[in-house]
């Protein structure tokens, strides 16, 4: 396991997606884990590609499921917005265990109320479809929690969120 305190959060996730095995990789693009899908795509371990939409994404990581094969799905807040029907509709139903990270957008002097509706929302939603998360603030905990959580998504064929706090990753960099 890769040392957590020399390390940065996404040489984190990075690892800790290698060490589980998860190798297909589908995004949205997003400013704040651009340095994560940088160094995804640097690395051969993973198949890293970009989708047009979020339930894009949550297509073809259920069907890589299916075809035995584990992947996770990258996204900020407001895209979450897009997934409710989705994972209540196909994901939960069907046991696929959805790894999706979600760098959280909406708070700590967020300017776009968009967002910020999307962040007030997004854990009522996923408690309300059963779904376990977690906002990782700490990066001395962000291995341990995202480990543990795909290994128990797998185990109990469940999805699971991680939101990534601006704590944790700096976030977006708003104008003064």
């Amino acid at each position: 396991m890769i040392k957590t305190q020399q390390a940065s959060w996404h040489e984190i996730v990075l690892a800790t997606l290698k060490s589980n095995d998860v190798r297909l990789i589908v995004y949205v693009p997003d400013r704040v884990l651009t340095p994560l899908i940088k160094a995804l795509h640097e690395d051969a371990f993973f198949t890293t590609f970009a989708c047009t939409r979020e339930e894009e994404a949550l297509g073809v990581l259920t069907g890589a499921w299916m075809a035995g094969m584990r992947g996770a799905l990258l996204m900020q807040t407001s895209g979450f917005a897009t997934l409710p029907n989705a994972l209540a509709s196909l994901t939960v139903p069907s046991q696929i265990p959805m790894i999706m990270f979600v760098s959280e957008r909406g708070t700590l002097g967020e300017f776009n109320l968009g967002q910020v509706m999307v962040c007030n929302t997004m854990q009522p939603v996923l408690n309300a479809l059963g779904i376990a998360h977690h906002t990782i603030t700490r990066q001395d905990e962000l291995a341990f929690i995202v480990d543990r959580s795909i290994k128990q998504a797998v185990a109990t064929q469940a999805p699971v969120t991680f939101i990534l706090s601006p704590l944790l990753t700096g976030g977006k960099v708003f104008a003064a």
